[in-house]
């Protein structure tokens, strides 16, 4: 406890030992439980450092007090540390060697609420909805008051690591420009500016190099980001980045300061390097870019060795142009019976695929699935790509489209690895780096930034770049960027990239997006002019907070470690978020508003 004066409590409910039997204390808490037993009675009074138990042979007031202190009411009691009675010790609490011999009592404040929602303490936990409806009932409890405190002593850790590395932190707007970053915008209606809206940002990706136009040198941010689009167990509409910017950066020095923050969150060895792997070899190994590498799989590519088999369905893939990946699942790993390998199609199915192809080795003979079309020639290829190769069964993800035979095959991994128990314990980090500059949008015919419109292309394709034909789809097809994402566990925790720092460079890539004079000027025009005034070559890296404390508390949903999160239809259900505006309030923002 701190020795600062003025609270009403001595103590917390927590940190009463045998060496202060004999003090006089006052303690402060929630109602945990009360108990009745005739001639005694005892309460176990609760706040978020741990319970200690009351017990009241030694008051002095009126016991009927005790009728009016319900569950989750708060009281305040004063009385003498004792020892408990050997047949009464609890070694499984922290204070269960003493009790408090209670002298007075107050209640400061009754739970009246005779049916309460949920007791945060009780046996029979509640529903997510129920749990969020009440949030802060549901902050009460050990698990969420956990994660809260070491939320807090992350960003502590956070803030020291920069700071001890030379850079600032720097506050920018929450009211600011709508700029496309490859989300929609959360937009505030301007009550001064008629008919003019804010944008909330997705991230102050254009403040933060502006911040390094203006010689700021090193920057970070603690801020929250707004994003309005679908959500996911790890996605939430508003969020928590950890943001750096750096001037004169390269990818080493990037990867320097993530490993040193890396090694001090997740106590990491001191000689801790981040594995690192480009873009391409993630996507040909795990079909993501952002793969848990926790446990094996590997997909393999067996496209050309299907090009001339019997098996149409893989053989005019592959003449089409498309991929085909196999995972080979030793038999010591697990095996597959006819509705296993039958429902692997509801793995593939939401990610455009349709279905699973597959064959098993048994003592070495072939059966199953696809095994008449499999000829000795093509499982000796096979066997070829596969160390571990021997019983066990052989999966097929394929497609025409090569995405789609990723997207799958990296599904259908991750569904083996949880269903047959592969997932180890720990952290595997990983720092995927060349990712593509741009990716072709073939209903618009035109081109969109993988990352974001202000990613510098590598420096060995810059001539290239700066020569293509913006309409043509295969002039930048694959072209790499200096952007890379550390991932974790299949989790993205962060990316970033080194910026485009040349006017020249700039325009360029605002033209391949298809991007007019006047729309780059109305949107953009105060950074473009920005760039003209001298840039350095700047870089840097956005954490997301909120996943890297995921990962440390081990939790899967990103609503555990929020204090006040939003459902996954962007709705805070205890303050009924969003509700609608009054009428006076839309006259004065200029609205004309339709319900």
């Amino acid at each position: 406890m701190s020795e600062l004066k003025g609270l009403l409590r001595t103590h917390n409910c927590g940190e009463l030992r045998e060496d202060q039997v004999g003090q006089t204390v006052t303690l402060c808490g929630w109602v945990n439980k009360y108990r009745d037993l005739g001639a005694l009675h005892f309460i176990d009074l609760r706040d978020k450092y741990g319970l200690t138990q009351l017990g009241f042979e030694q008051f002095e007031g009126d016991l009927t007090i005790l009728k009016d202190c319900a569950l989750e009411s708060v009281i305040k009691a004063t009385g003498v540390v004792a020892l408990r009675p050997d047949a009464a010790k609890n070694k499984k609490m922290d204070t269960g060697l003493v009790e408090i011999q209670v002298k007075s009592l107050e209640i400061l404040s009754r739970n009246d609420i005779d049916n309460i929602p949920f007791l945060p303490f009780g046996q029979v936990e509640a529903t997510e909805d129920l749990r969020l409806k009440y949030r802060y009932l549901d902050l009460r409890t050990k698990k969420l008051q956990d994660i809260l405190a070491l939320r807090s002593r992350t960003t502590n850790t956070v803030r020291a690591l920069l700071t001890e590395e030379n850079f600032i932190e720097v506050e920018t707007p929450i009211l600011y420009k709508s700029t496309p970053e490859g989300a929609r915008d959360y937009v505030v209606p301007s009550r001064v500016h008629a008919g003019k809206v804010y944008a909330l940002p997705q991230s102050p990706q254009t403040l933060k190099q502006l911040l390094m136009i203006g010689s700021t040198d090193k920057y970070f941010q603690i801020c929250r980001c707004f994003r309005d689009e679908d959500l996911r167990a790890d996605r939430q509409p508003e969020f928590t980045q950890i943001d750096m910017e750096i001037s004169f950066a390269t990818q080493e020095y990037v990867k320097n300061v993530v490993e040193k923050i890396l090694k001090n969150l997740f106590k990491l060895s001191s000689d801790f390097v981040l594995p690192m792997m480009t873009y391409d070899e993630a996507l040909t190994r795990y079909g993501s870019d952002k793969p848990d590498l926790r446990f094996a799989l590997e997909h393999k590519t067996v496209t050309d060795i299907f090009k001339d088999s019997d098996f149409s369905v893989f053989s005019s893939v592959a003449k089409e142009g498309g991929l085909i990946k196999a995972i080979f699942v030793p038999m010591s790993n697990g095996t597959f019976s006819r509705k296993d390998t039958d429902a692997l199609t509801d793995v593939v199915k939401p990610h455009g695929g349709k279905g699973v192809a597959f064959f098993k080795v048994t003592e070495g003979a072939r059966s199953g699935g696809i095994s008449k079309f499999v000829t000795d020639e093509i499982y000796s290829e096979l066997c070829t790509l596969e160390e571990k190769s021997g019983d066990g069964t052989w999966l097929f993800c394929a497609s025409a489209d090569r995405d789609t035979t990723h997207s799958c095959a990296d599904a259908l991994r991750r569904h083996l690895g949880k269903k047959l128990n592969l997932i180890e314990d720990g952290y595997k980090f990983l720092w995927v780096y060349d990712f593509p500059l741009l990716e072709w949008n073939a209903d618009d015919k035109r081109y969109i930034a993988r990352h974001h419109p202000f990613t510098m292309v590598k420096s060995e394709q810059r001539d290239a770049f700066m020569a293509a034909d913006p309409k043509d789809p295969e002039a930048l097809k694959d072209m790499p960027s200096e952007a890379y994402d550390v991932v974790c566990n299949g989790y993205e925790l962060g990316g970033g990239s080194i910026r485009i720092h040349e006017p020249g460079v700039q325009k360029k890539m605002f033209e391949v997006l298809g991007m007019s004079e006047a729309e780059v000027k109305h949107q953009f025009g105060f950074f473009v002019e920005a760039l003209n005034y001298g840039v350095p070559p700047h870089g840097g890296l956005a954490f997301g907070l909120d996943r890297i404390i995921m990962m440390l508390a081990k939790t899967e949903s990103i609503r555990d470690v929020i204090a006040f999160p939003k459902t996954s239809s962007a709705s805070d259900i205890m303050a009924e978020a969003p509700s609608a505006p009054g009428e006076s309030q839309l006259r004065e923002l200029h609205f004309n508003w339709t319900k």
